[in-house]
């Protein structure tokens, strides 16, 4: 079993942070599961081996994050202890250590834990448990549905669902008779993907969509980038973790096949991505984007990510910062230390489920401005907004007006 220290490290240790203002006597109430007067303890499951071992530094953001709050004193007296447990990106394992966590650890609340497959194994347990599932490390849309994920929120990022659906649009508006070539993972993150596409092109969809799937544990996609530009296919939608988005990337340059191609959002990453799989190759991709690249020209002198460098460099020291994992990290942390802000003294379950859906209008310094954060018992998605941007053969450029995928 490995965790996530509060050194940065993989290794056995928890790490410590924060909780809510305004306590003086400590009461704490006999159902405040995890909580007590100095300390709440949280749980999540990352992939810090395995397939996309790459999204384990969301968790080791998270553990830096933390680490600097209680350094400075926590919240008001309160620490967190952030217990964060290897999964090796398969579901059955991260229902095994996410049992661990609530049943030998006695976590609060499972926060940020990353997969679309993973959350959706551990949704039903979690639930009969009374354990809040916050900001999960998904941008799935299902995650929304209140009668299936009642005590769940989506994470600090936009829905893959709705990136999918602007995607559809803008290539309509280029091209009102487009036909659409997918490649997506095969489960519940490529679907949305799918189903996003859908929502824009109705009855058509069938006539004018050609999809391939791969298995996380494939070791290329060549034939099904093959397959999709036989099919006379003008747009590409490349519905992909890194690896597999460098491939398709890489493959589809090779043969000489140049539709205009959309990536998502989560493999974006210059130095993972757009690097081996060739920056000529990548030339021209289109994207979306909700957080400010610190590799951005533009935020040189931005006060939001001059303060994320300093968290960063101090923090997690032995991060790359072109990782772009480290800026959702950041405001992961942010939102869950504000909704442990809101709660005051009263850290039970149902207050903690209360704040996390009242967010209103919370600006991060690491979202892009005009985006701000918000949540109601009827709206379990923190962020809907979305800017397109473009690859320039060095960085991403963004271009337009924020826009929604709702």
């Amino acid at each position: 079993m490995r965790r996530a220290t509060a050194l940065g490290a993989l290794g056995a240790v928890s790490f410590l942070t924060f909780l809510c203002p305004t306590w003086t006597t400590p009461s704490i109430a006999a159902d405040m599961r995890g909580i007590t007067a100095t300390e709440i303890r949280i749980g999540q499951t990352m992939p810090y081996s395995g397939p996309v071992s790459a999204f384990g530094a969301l968790g080791k953001g998270e553990v830096g994050y933390f680490r600097m709050l209680n350094e400075k004193g926590g919240i008001n007296g309160r620490k967190v202890n952030l217990i964060s447990l290897d999964d090796s990106y398969a579901p059955p394992k991260s229902v095994e250590q996410t049992r661990k966590l609530v049943e030998s650890d006695e976590v609060a609340l499972i926060f940020s834990s990353i997969g679309t497959a993973h959350n959706t194994a551990i949704a039903k347990y979690l639930q009969s448990k009374n354990v809040p599932q916050l900001f999960i490390g998904s941008g799935a849309s299902k995650f929304a549905d209140i009668a299936q994920y009642p005590q769940a929120t989506m994470g600090v990022q936009a829905p893959f669902r709705y990136e999918a659906r602007l995607y559809a649009r803008y290539a309509l508006a280029k091209n009102p008779s487009a036909k659409f070539a997918v490649i997506s993972q095969n489960d519940d993150y490529g679907r949305d993907y799918l189903a996003g596409l859908k929502d824009v092109l109705g009855d058509k969809y069938d006539t004018v969509v050609t999809s391939a799937t791969y298995e996380i544990q494939d070791p290329t996609i060549d034939s099904q980038i093959v397959k999709l530009k036989a099919s006379g296919a003008d747009v590409f939608v490349i519905a992909a973790t890194p690896k597999f988005a460098a491939q398709a990337i890489r493959k589809s340059f090779e043969i000489g096949w140049r539709p205009m191609t959309f990536l998502s959002n989560v493999a974006v990453w210059v130095s993972t991505v757009m690097e081996p799989a060739g920056l000529e190759a990548g030339t021209g991709i289109l994207s979306t984007a909700y957080v400010k690249d610190p590799d951005d020209p533009a935020w040189k002198d931005d006060p939001g990510v001059k303060g994320w460098r300093e968290f960063m460099t101090k923090y997690v020291p032995e991060a790359d910062q072109h990782d772009t994992n480290y800026v959702n990290s950041y405001n992961s942390a942010m939102a869950l230390e504000a909704v442990l802000k809101a709660c005051g003294d009263d850290l039970s379950t149902e207050n903690i489920l209360k704040q996390a859906y009242a967010i209103h209008d919370l600006e991060l310094p690491m979202l892009l401005p005009g985006i701000k954060v918000n949540t109601s018992p009827t709206d379990h998605v923190p962020v809907d907004q979305m800017q397109f941007m473009r690859f320039n053969g060095k960085s991403w450029e963004r271009f337009g007006e924020l826009q929604t995928g709702n």
